[in-house]
């Protein structure tokens, strides 16, 4: 590390949940690891406040992000720690995605107090989720179940699963591992059936684009993980070309080969009826451009009617 580097502070930009200061302390073990002294600094997003309205009510930019963001053009913080899959398709042109951190297992996962639970075809279980592409690919494999909106951190949502009488709740497994609630897993969704949202299992490093250029490369090199890094350009481009957000039910899962990567993604309608779904296979120098075309070929079969129907019904 550059000799005027040694000394710096890199405080640590991050929402305040144990899944969030979990992400957040990672970062810092890494920059610690180089030779970096760091600093957590805990902010509330518009995301955590809100807990009363659905994502989708309210708005799919920065709902977890942008207090963060702030605070990165102020230079309170050197760098941003987010859930990968909280991070708006487009990011600001001031600021950029420096790196993403090794990636966890991706699968969703149902979590219950009732460890034999089973969730079968025609299940009419109660479940728990805030996400509206997790709602919607229950309607098309589970038709029968009943969801209901759960927001909060993870131990808030399980005070809700006793209180309100659901029989699991629906989540990352990665957020549920980090925070130490495995025991409480009944069912693993299989990855390319319940494809992820994109990025998930990544926690992603955010900067403000006018930082030092040398202070970057060794955040960098401290941080990133070129492998997930790369699926991840490829399922950003995705979202990106799909113009969707967390609010919008589609997903994507990039993973390498031994000749590349394959990409999956797809949408499916809020009442669970459409589904489309395709895979691309091709190298991983175009990863970005592969993404594209996926979600191209994806608006092609009617995903573009899926969007324009869902915004109709919001008022957008």
């Amino acid at each position: 590390m550059a000799e005027n580097l040694t000394d710096r502070t890199i405080r640590i930009g991050t929402r305040g949940s144990v899944l969030a200061l979990w992400q957040a302390n990672s970062a810092a073990e890494k920059l610690q690891a180089v030779g970096f002294k760091t600093e957590i600094v805990v902010f509330s997003t518009k995301g955590d406040q809100i807990l009363d309205k659905s994502l989708d009510k309210l708005g799919s930019k920065g709902v977890f992000t942008e207090e963060l963001e702030i605070a990165l053009r102020n230079g309170e913080v050197e760098i941003a720690v987010h859930s990968a899959k909280d991070v708006q398709s487009t990011i600001p042109d001031d600021l950029e995605l420096l790196a993403f951190m090794e990636r966890e297992k991706v699968n969703d996962v149902l979590l219950s107090l009732n460890p034999d639970f089973k969730l079968e075809r025609d299940s009419k279980a109660v479940i728990g989720t805030s996400s509206t592409r997790r709602k919607a690919l229950l309607k098309q494999y589970y038709p029968n179940v009943t969801t209901v909106e759960s927001r909060g951190n993870l131990q808030t949502r399980l005070r809700k699963l006793e209180e309100q009488g659901m029989d699991a709740l629906m989540l990352a497994y990665a957020g549920v591992h980090r925070v130490g609630f495995d025991d409480l897993v009944v069912y693993t969704f299989p990855e390319l059936t319940f494809v992820p949202a994109a990025g998930q299992g990544s926690v992603n490093i955010e900067c403000a684009r006018n930082l030092e250029p040398e202070l970057k490369k060794v955040l960098k090199e401290a941080l990133d993980h070129p492998d997930t890094h790369i699926c991840l350009l490829a399922e950003r481009a995705f979202l990106r070309t799909m113009e969707g957000g967390c609010s919008i039910p589609s997903f994507t899962l990039a993973r390498l080969t031994e000749n590349g990567m394959t990409i999956t993604g797809g949408i499916v309608s809020l009442d669970g009826q459409t589904l489309l779904q395709e895979t691309l296979e091709g190298p991983t120098a175009d990863a970005e451009k592969m993404g594209e075309q996926l979600a191209n070929i994806i608006l092609g079969q009617g995903g573009d009617k899926i969007l324009k129907s869902i915004r109709a019904e919001r008022g957008e």
